[in-house]
């Protein structure tokens, strides 16, 4: 039995309920139920839905487990009107991203996540304006142009906040403004270029794929797919910097660090080494179940908020395809889609879907995170714009579990 199911009587035994219980809980909705076993009738139940109802009782139980708990994929603890996650589906203030990816510039949809409006005057906002690299910068920027994108937005980033005291201004219009600057900044960086152009997606186009018609518009979905997914552990941390009154270049440059964690953004790469053994293996299926058996998670897999599977790889893999049928890529890509799912249930994930793109359309190293970074600076600002507005400080209490305060002693 796949590890990811349990038979009628495991998932019982793990509620501590009846059989017939658990029917009632299949019938409405709490757990989804597969057939394991057509001749004999036999239901398989998904494990991370039984996790789910064993965790609501707990913290009926135990409030202050319900509190800890919410760190980690748990209740919602803050309020965002942005993004909404909900039946498999990813929405922006509304809007279903997958169909924005479809229709939409990735400037407008930066105008609707900062300012809540698509319209052609709202994206006016994130049209370049005035210099962006000081002769100082520009320099720098020679000094560091051998690093891969996302390291030079960090060195850079920081320096370009210094004389930019624009930022300090932290009202919504003006955020998203100072936001227009920090993302045209990031996009002329990756590119190495110091002339920002109103379109993001030509930009990268023209210096990663100059001669890839497609390009743009799929490096265009990309972003908008990658632009903010609620409360993740980046855009948390921009929350936390804003909330000390911080500016968008401060919060943003934490938003960057935590990005770049190997659990977070830098899950790319791995996804990236593991599509270089596989092909460098010659067989999938035995690649696969190799990293099964020694432990090892499928990297690009598996997403715990979309168990029928991240609609963001969905459409990047089935835009990739429709333009590149013939991709040694993307076939390799499908074989690796459709053994791990045969292996352990598990859908590709964005970043499965990010490092293929990158290799399909041979974008330079670093493309992956990259994209995934300038798509979310986008929900960074989004972010820090409503923390502003709320103008309260994250500050949470901690429960203390070290040693107890020592006695004094007296002396006598």
């Amino acid at each position: 039995m796949n590890s990811s199911y349990l038979t009628a009587k495991e998932a019982a035994a793990e509620l501590d309920i009846s059989v017939s219980t658990l029917y009632s809980y299949v019938s409405r909705g709490l757990i989804r139920s597969e057939v394991a076993d057509e001749s004999k009738r036999t239901h398989r139940y998904r494990r991370e839905d039984i996790d789910k109802l064993k965790a609501r009782k707990e913290q009926r139980l135990d409030p202050t487990k319900a509190v800890e708990d919410a760190l980690h994929w748990g209740t919602p603890l803050m309020e965002s009107a942005i993004t909404l996650i909900v039946d498999n589906r990813l929405y922006y203030r509304g809007h279903d991203a997958v169909e924005l990816a479809k229709s939409q510039p990735v400037e407008a949809v930066a105008a609707l996540i900062w300012a809540g409006d698509l319209s052609a005057q709202i994206s006016g906002l994130l049209e370049p304006t005035g210099e962006l690299f000081s002769p100082q910068l520009q320099a720098i920027a020679l000094q560091v142009g051998n690093l891969p994108p996302v390291e030079k937005f960090q060195v850079l980033l920081p320096l370009a906040g210094v004389d930019d005291f624009a930022a300090y201004d932290l009202r919504s219009e003006a955020v998203a403004q100072t936001g227009a600057r920090i993302l045209h900044l990031l996009v002329t960086l990756a590119v190495d270029g110091v002339t920002p152009h109103k379109d993001i997606a030509s930009q990268l186009q023209r210096r990663w794929a100059a001669d890839d018609p497609h390009a743009g518009s799929i490096m265009n979905a990309a972003l908008i797919l990658c632009a903010d997914h609620e409360l993740n552990v980046s855009s948390f941390t921009a929350h936390c910097v804003a909330s000390a009154g911080a500016t968008p270049y401060q919060a943003v440059t934490a938003g960057l660090a935590a990005l770049q964690g190997v659990k977070h953004g830098r899950s790319t790469e791995r996804v990236e080494a593991f599509l270089n053994e596989v092909q460098v293996s010659g067989t999938v299926q035995a690649a696969v179940a190799a990293r099964l058996k020694r432990g090892e998670s499928i990297p690009g897999f598996g997403h715990p908020l979309y168990p029928g599977g991240d609609p963001r790889a969905q459409f990047l893999l089935a835009l990739l395809t429709t333009h590149y049928p013939h991709s040694s890529t993307l076939k390799l890509a499908q074989a690796i889609i459709e053994s791990t799912f045969g292996l352990i249930g598990e859908h590709p994930n964005v970043d499965f879907g990010l490092a293929v793109l990158a290799r399909t359309l041979n974008l330079p190293p670093g493309a992956p995170i990259a994209l995934f970074a300038l798509g979310r600076t986008i929900g960074w600002i989004g972010h820090i714009i409503e923390q502003y507005q709320l103008d309260r400080i994250i500050r949470p209490r901690a429960r203390y579990v070290g040693e107890p305060p020592k006695q004094m002693s007296r002396d006598v």
